[in-house]
C-alpha cells in the first residue's frame, strides 16, 4: 500500500471519528435539553444531589423508563368532581382545625394519586414518579409533606399550616386537571341536568314534600353546605321562639 493511500485512509478514519464524536455530542445535548424541558427544576435538583451530570441524567432516564411501565390514567368527570368537593370541605375545616385539615389534605392527595395509578407506598418513590409529569409542583409537595409531618407532632405554626394547604392544593389541582371550584361546579351542573331529565315522579321523590308555608320542598342540604346569610340567624331565633295559638 502506497504512502498516499495510507494518508487517505488516515484522513477518512479521522473524518469518521470526528463525525461520530460530533454526532455523540449533538445527541447528548439534545437529550440534556429534553430532560431539562421535562423535569424543569427537578433536573437541577438531581444534578446537585449526584456526583456528576452523567449520573444525574441516568437517574432521570431511569425515572422515565419506570414511569412508562406504570398504568397512569386520567380521572373520569364524576371522580374528579367528587375529589374537588372533598377538597372544598377540607379547606372549610381548616378554620376550626388547621392541623387536622392539613393531615386530611395529605391523605386526599395520596388518594388521588392512587386512583390515577401511582404507587403510593413509599414517599420518595412517589416523588420520583411524580417528577416525570408534575415536576413544576413537586417542591410544593415536598414542602407540604414536611409541614404535615411537623403538624402531627404539633410543631407547626398556623401560618405554616396555611402554607401547607396552599402547597397541597397546587399539586392536587394539577393531578385533578382542573381547579377545585371549577370541578365542583361541574358536578353540581351535572346533578342539576340529571335531575331535570328525570321522569316527573322521580323528580318529585327527590324534591320532597312542600314545607310548612306551602312552598315546594327541596333536597336536604349537607351540614357543610349550609351558609347563613344576612338576617338568617334572626330568622332562626324567630323560628325557635314560642308562638301563640294563631301561630304568630
Amino acid at each position: 500500500m502506497s504512502t498516499e493511500t495510507l494518508i487517505w485512509v488516515a484522513v477518512i478514519v479521522v473524518a469518521v471519528v470526528a463525525i461520530v464524536a460530533v454526532g455523540y455530542v449533538v445527541l447528548q445535548q439534545q437529550r440534556r435539553h429534553r430532560l431539562r424541558e421535562r423535569f424543569g427544576p427537578e433536573y437541577d435538583r438531581t444534578l446537585r444531589e449526584r456526583e456528576n451530570r452523567r449520573e444525574a441524567e441516568q437517574e432521570l432516564l431511569a425515572r422515565e423508563q419506570r414511569f412508562s411501565s406504570l398504568d397512569i390514567r386520567p380521572l373520569d368527570d364524576e371522580t374528579r368532581a367528587g375529589y374537588a368537593k372533598k377538597w372544598l370541605e377540607v379547606q372549610e375545616r381548616f378554620v376550626d382545625a388547621p392541623g387536622f385539615a392539613v393531615t386530611e389534605a395529605d391523605h386526599l392527595v395520596t388518594s388521588v394519586m392512587a386512583d390515577k395509578g401511582y404507587p403510593v407506598e413509599d414517599f420518595e418513590q412517589r416523588i420520583a414518579d411524580l417528577s416525570v409529569d408534575h415536576s413544576r409542583t413537586l417542591d410544593h409537595y415536598r414542602q407540604a409533606h414536611e409541614i404535615s409531618g411537623r403538624a402531627v407532632r404539633k410543631a407547626a405554626s398556623t401560618e405554616e399550616l396555611r402554607q401547607a394547604m396552599v402547597h397541597y392544593r397546587a399539586l392536587f389541582e394539577e393531578l385533578l386537571g382542573a381547579p377545585t371550584a371549577e370541578a365542583a361546579k361541574a358536578a353540581d351542573d351535572a346533578h342539576v341536568s340529571r335531575h331535570a331529565a328525570a321522569p316527573p315522579r322521580q323528580r318529585e321523590a327527590h324534591s320532597g314534600r312542600a314545607d310548612r308555608n306551602g312552598r315546594p320542598g327541596h333536597d336536604e342540604p349537607d351540614d357543610h353546605d349550609v351558609r347563613p346569610g344576612p338576617g338568617e340567624r334572626a330568622g332562626e331565633n324567630e323560628r325557635g321562639a314560642p308562638r301563640d295559638s294563631r301561630g304568630r
